[in-house]
């Protein structure tokens, strides 16, 4: 809990101005004043200040509702460009420093490099555009809305609408891209929020009380970690391409290692005991594997003691987990704590490295772990099988005490919308689904309806929001004004 700016007090990042403790006039003059919700009466506009990239929002003296739609769009191509030019610069570097530390002729790698970065540029483009196009058209159709129907009339719905509108603004991605991953992502947000916005209701605030259960982000990541390693282990093809690359990198296993404890855990006969031998071989171990095992302890870590394997595999997961994420801290860093980068370097470098060091342990300890429950169940049942796989892999979400609480809702629900698509991939594999022919875009539809119910939050219960969204929105979109107040006109 930590004292905002007028004295009253955020729990979780979240505003309680409005709290039943706080007396009824309290409440009133809070409401007028609060930093958090921003709903001081004496805002003229939702308009956003002069410079086009400062995180300042000072609203203008005038409502300028062309200027606040030019802002948006350009700060909205902003945040698009900067995220995925600058995770896909921090790619391109690690492959390169791969390609030189290879056997392969420098020709063929400047060649491969020049591709990757027209790629690169293309995709920076394409999302600035998304985002671009996203943040222009939202702020396009709040205010044609909010002058042909009335500031006041329509303040309780139109950002839904705006939000609904803006949502195609994905396709700019690629038509044939899909993005279901991304939209369900989406989807558990506006949900989290939904459902933020049922807990303090009168009416639903019963209904909704389980959901405040405080570790129930853990429970969520033990949910996925049981979908997603299952899936990796026996169904990989579930999963999509590039969030398979990232299993096959921070899992540790080759192919055929896996293709070896997929064989023994479906009952399946072995066919790989060859090539994991000739694997092991080539690591410089030389052992022999029983085609009668029971337990495939032999097959993940060799002539390797489980315990001596979890030591040496945190090591060097550790290792490849750093690099992961330095941009993940710095590009935000950037970004938006630039300003405080001039003022404060030192403080902020410093959390940016600790943040690196904490989130990269819980990543090498969710690897490790993974192997590590495994390994226990398999020897303590005497027997590999599919449920032995999901309880091993349940136990693997624990590793998430280990980040900080602000990030574990956001790291569970990302593996929730991985795990919910390798579900449904799943089940539709088997049959059990049926195919739809007239929804082609299905992940368009899903972001649409979130991004109408965010906005929709956004604009009408900002409460809901932890302050630091609130401030990047508010910096892409200008303040939104309160159903009370009513903009200046232009002189």
């Amino acid at each position: 809990m930590s004292p905002s700016v007028d004295g009253t007090f955020a729990v979780d990042d979240r505003c309680t101005c409005s709290s039943p403790e706080n007396g009824d006039d309290r409440n009133k003059l809070d409401a007028l004043r609060c930093q958090h919700c921003r709903r001081r009466s004496d805002l003229p506009s939702s308009s956003s200040s002069c410079s086009l990239l400062s995180l300042d929002v000072v609203p203008l003296k005038d409502y300028n509702k062309l200027w606040r739609i030019v802002t948006a769009s350009a700060r909205g191509f902003t945040i698009g460009a900067g995220l995925k030019g600058g995770l896909a610069l921090f790619s391109l570097v690690a492959r390169s420093r791969r390609r030189r530390l290879s056997t392969t002729a420098k020709k063929v790698g400047m060649v491969s490099n020049s591709d990757d970065v027209i790629l690169i540029v293309k995709e920076t483009l394409r999302y600035g555009l998304f985002l671009g196009t996203f943040a222009g058209t939202f702020v396009s159709v709040d205010e044609i809305i909010a002058t042909l129907g009335g500031h006041r009339r329509t303040a309780r719905w139109r950002a839904l609408l705006a939000g609904a509108i803006a949502g195609p603004s994905m396709l700019l991605t690629g038509l044939n891209t899909q993005h279901t991953s991304l939209a369900i992502y989406i989807l558990m947000r506006a949900a989290v929020l939904a459902s933020r916005c049922g807990i303090k209701s009168k009416r639903f605030g019963h209904i909704c009380k389980p959901l405040t259960w405080a570790h129930g982000d853990i429970f969520l990541m033990c949910l996925s970690s049981s979908q997603i390693l299952s899936a990796y282990i026996l169904k990989p093809e579930s999963l999509p391409p590039t969030y398979k690359s990232f299993l096959n990198k921070h899992g540790g296993k080759d192919i055929v290692i896996l293709q070896g404890i997929k064989e023994i855990a479906c009952g399946i006969p072995f066919t790989t005991l060859e090539a994991i031998e000739k694997y092991y071989y080539s690591m410089g171990v030389d052992i022999k594997l029983d085609p009668q095992m029971k337990v495939p302890c032999s097959i993940i870590h060799g002539d390797q003691a489980c315990g001596a394997h979890v030591v040496s595999f945190l090591i060097q997961a550790y290792k490849r987990a750093l690099p992961v994420y330095l941009p993940v801290y710095l590009i935000p860093a950037l970004i938006v704590h630039r300003q405080g980068l001039w003022k404060k370097p030192k403080t902020i470098l410093a959390k940016g490295l600790l943040g690196t060091a904490r989130s990269s342990l819980f990543l090498s300890m969710y690897c490790s772990s993974a192997w590590m429950w495994t390994c226990l169940l398999f020897r303590l049942f005497k027997r590999c099988n599919i449920p032995m796989v999901a309880i091993g892999t349940f136990l693997t979400g624990l590793a998430l005490a280990i980040e900080k609480k602000s990030r574990r809702i956001e790291i569970s629900l990302y593996c929730l919308a991985r795990a919910i698509e390798s579900f449904f991939t799943c089940i539709a594999d088997a049959g059990y689904l049926p195919e739809s022919k007239n929804l082609k875009r299905a992940d368009v539809v899903v972001f649409s309806i979130s991004t109408a119910i965010i906005m929709h939050c956004y604009a009408i219960e900002r409460d809901v929001f932890r302050s630091k969204y609130l401030n990047v929105l508010d910096w892409v979109f200008g303040l939104p004004l309160s159903p009370n107040e009513t903009p200046r006109k232009d002189n």
